[in-house]
């Protein structure tokens, strides 16, 4: 249900959507139709944006843009979230929306910010104009809007096939313990995953057996030892500096360390909360770490806030 905005006396809904690991990417050859096929295990972890949706009258569409690198995002359609928007209005004229983001997600980051917002766009205006969308329409839009977008909205850990969109939920147990090691800057996707055809390595698809069965018993170290990435050649090549966030991280004590995504952001599985305390901060003295994050997965995704 739809609040009055204290400010302006409109109608807004408010989202919260998650960001996300990869545990496993794994990224098969560039097909005919310009994309990679991939094989991913997202987790939702707990580093939150909030996107909040006001009435702007008839045909009326904006975005406003604060925190975690609010000057790297664009205010225009290249904005997944107003596109995400606009999408969902279709062609009724009656509908606009102004979207009002936080971020805490890192820009370029790997953890699939921009596609979060998306995401929570679509949900927080499905409410404000009362459509009729389920869960799985809103998917269903998210993947016209890129493959990440989708699964925000889903949360949990997940499997994520075709381009990463097509999503078939993991029933994991335990919590687990993350440390993100921000970079400085961001990392071009399209530039990694070009870097990663240079390269030539190709694997294919399948997601690692023994990183599910970490997953299905709850058991993080074994997760630790499994944690992949095919697109982390790639990345280190375009950054070196990154080869020494991840050596830094496993040699003071994490159970694994991977790229997240694209990068640059370094994500690192520690054994409990403590711990990765210790290495959140180990790792913040580092200059090519711009900031850390503790957080820890599996967490719902995109979610309604009154």
């Amino acid at each position: 249900m739809a609040a009055d905005d204290e400010t302006t006396g409109r109608a807004s809904v408010r989202v919260r959507v998650p960001a996300k690991i990869n545990l496993a990417l794994c990224v098969g050859p560039l097909g005919s139709d310009g994309y990679h096929p991939l094989g991913t295990a997202f987790q939702a972890v707990s580093l939150y944006d909030e996107v909040t949706a006001t009435d702007a009258g008839p045909g009326h569409f904006s975005v406003t843009v604060t925190g975690e690198g609010a000057a790297d995002v664009p205010g225009d359609d290249a904005n997944l979230a107003l596109r995400a928007a606009r999408l969902l209005a279709g062609h009724n004229p009656r509908l606009g929306a102004h979207l009002g983001i936080r971020k805490a997600i890192p820009v370029a980051g790997g953890m699939a910010g921009g596609s979060a917002d998306g995401a929570a766009a679509l949900l927080a205006c499905s409410v404000l104009w009362d459509l009729d969308q389920s869960l799985d329409d809103l998917q269903l839009l998210g993947s016209e809007l890129g493959s990440d977008v989708p699964f925000p909205l889903h949360g949990g850990t997940a499997i994520g096939t075709r381009r990463g969109d097509r999503l078939l939920a993991l029933l994991t147990r335990g919590t687990y313990h993350w440390v993100l090691a921000f970079a400085h800057g961001g990392l071009s996707t399209p530039a990694v995953f070009r870097r990663f055809d240079e390269l030539g390595r190709i694997t294919g698809t399948e997601i690692p057996p023994p990183l599910l069965n970490a997953l299905a018993g709850g058991d993080a170290a074994a997760l630790g030892r499994t944690l992949r990435n095919d697109l982390q050649p790639a990345a280190l090549d375009l950054r070196p500096e990154l080869a020494g966030t991840l050596e830094r991280g496993l040699a003071a004590g994490a159970l694994g360390g991977v790229i997240s995504g694209s990068g640059p952001t370094c994500a690192f599985l520690a054994s409990t909360e403590s711990r990765a305390l210790t290495l959140a901060a180990d790792l913040s003295q580092l200059p090519q770490v711009r900031a850390t994050r503790v957080a820890v997965g599996p967490v719902p995704g995109a979610k309604l806030l009154t």
